[in-house]
């Protein structure tokens, strides 16, 4: 029969304190989001005094910059939005003609203005407006011709009109594609705005007309057998198609501007880089020296008690924030000072384990650190995660990052004969000869992610300049 009995076990345990926990989520804020939970701090602990808050405004036009949402939409992709809109049409405001900002020109601001200074009479203007009302942003229109022709005869004196002809000549305004009712339809709108004479178009016309799926589903032996056409003639067909943009609209309407402000800045003195946190929208908070004295001289003011504890883990928090990011920042600019000096080719291989054991972390926390925070150095503001990249091995034995090998692919594109655009193949050779071995297909992945068409779209798009 077993006996209860006694034993002490001695043993490490790491818990998770609320001061450590609040020390990581620290970590992980981007300067907005830290700037915003200090602000709800002072407003509810009265223990903490701000002693100073720049201003973000005024910070925000000297050290940020407008962040670059892509323009170009992956053509690769084009098949997964297929859909003319998931808006409603909203014909309450179809007559309204009035421009709402001047100053950020919208896509209906931009149509409503050609409609204005194109050869439309007034009956057809009406007409237009409408329409245009019911086309979404990415340009496509999202109502039936039967409802605006219902919406016009009940709101004018227009009797029968004539919409199919008026959307027509919509559809010949800026941005091109624009006032398409299918995928299919922009698409073959984009295509006959090019030269007849243009290699490929005819069939690219046709397969942007019937056989979209596929292109989509990329069984590109499919279309070739069911066209009946030579494989040379079919790669210009489909550059051709490839090269349309899905969403016409997002080009005369861009996104809105999205801002950051650098957590820290780099600076070149006397030949060092040198590094520094910046207190742009981060107030220096300090104690409320009354109050922390009159909870010394009384044993009441519980909640005081438990405030002034909390204003003091919130302000060690920051110290701790602020000391792990510029030891990781000081880290990274040391590893990368090559690129600081010379640009993306100089870029060296960069893994979070690096740094984790240059200053002694766990790599969860160096993942922290890194995410959503930016610097701001001579070449530009970049988040940290930038400076972070695979390696390839070179013919040395030595290690070239991917970053810097995407570099060294954009300026081979740069330079290189139009007439005779640089396939993935040749790109490839060139590498090798300077030593960087990378496969064709690394190559292909490197340009596709830097949205640099292939060269055969690059041959038609050069000799579509040409033309017009």
């Amino acid at each position: 029969m077993l006996k209860p009995s006694l034993q002490i076990k001695l043993g490490q345990t790491l818990t998770m304190t609320p001061q450590l926990q609040q020390a990581i989520r620290m970590l992980q804020l981007s300067m907005l989001d830290l700037s915003a939970q200090i602000q709800d701090a002072l407003e509810n602990n009265v223990m903490l005094e701000m002693e100073d808050l720049p201003d973000i405004s005024k910070t925000t036009s000297e050290a940020t910059r407008e962040l670059e949402v892509p323009t170009a939409v992956d053509n690769a992709n084009m098949h997964t939005n297929q859909s003319i809109g998931d808006g409603k049409w909203n014909s309450g405001t179809a007559i309204n003609t009035e421009f709402e900002d001047r100053d950020s020109q919208t896509l209906r601001q931009h149509l409503l203005w050609q409609i204005a200074t194109e050869d439309f009479t007034p009956r057809e203007e009406v007409i237009g407006t409408a329409i245009v009302d019911a086309i979404n942003d990415d340009g496509y229109l999202i109502a039936d011709l039967k409802e605006i022709e219902e919406f016009v005869s009940q709101h004018s004196d227009i009797a029968n009109p004539q919409i199919e002809h008026v959307l027509t000549k919509v559809q010949s305004l800026d941005p091109v594609g624009i006032g398409a009712r299918s995928l299919a339809e922009c698409i073959t709108l984009q295509l006959r705005q090019l030269e007849p004479s243009t290699p490929g178009l005819e069939l690219a016309i046709q397969i942007a007309t019937d056989h979209l799926s596929l292109v989509a589903g990329q069984k590109f032996d499919d279309i070739r057998r069911s066209l009946r056409t030579s494989e040379a003639l079919f790669e210009l067909a489909l550059a051709l198609v490839k090269s349309c943009n899905p969403k016409p609209g997002q080009s005369a309407s861009p996104s809105p501007a999205e801002y950051v402000i650098p957590d820290v800045f780099v600076r070149k003195i006397d030949g060092h880089w040198q590094v520094e946190l910046s207190a742009a929208g981060i107030p220096q908070l300090s104690i409320n020296q009354q109050y922390a004295k009159s909870i010394q001289e009384s044993r009441d003011h519980a909640e005081l008690r438990t405030q002034l504890q909390e204003a003091r883990w919130l302000m060690r928090s920051l110290e701790i924030r602020n000391e792990t990011l510029l030891k990781v920042a000081n880290c990274i600019v040391s590893r990368q000072h090559e690129f600081l000096d010379h640009g993306d080719e100089s870029m060296k291989p960069l893994i979070l384990r690096n740094i984790a054991e240059s200053i002694g972390m766990h790599e969860s926390t160096i993942s922290r650190v890194t995410s959503n925070k930016y610097m701001h150095t001579p070449r530009g503001i970049f988040e940290f995660k930038y400076f972070f990249s695979s390696h390839l091995s070179t013919a040395l034995g030595e290690d070239q990052s991917s970053i810097s090998v995407r570099a060294k692919i954009r300026k081979l594109i740069s330079a290189e004969n139009v007439e005779k655009p640089l396939s993935d193949n040749k790109i490839t050779v060139l590498l090798a000869k300077e030593g960087i071995t990378v496969a064709r297909r690394t190559v292909a992945k490197y340009r596709e992610a830097m949205r640099i068409p292939s060269s055969s779209e690059r041959k038609v798009t050069k000799r579509n300049q040409t033309a017009q």
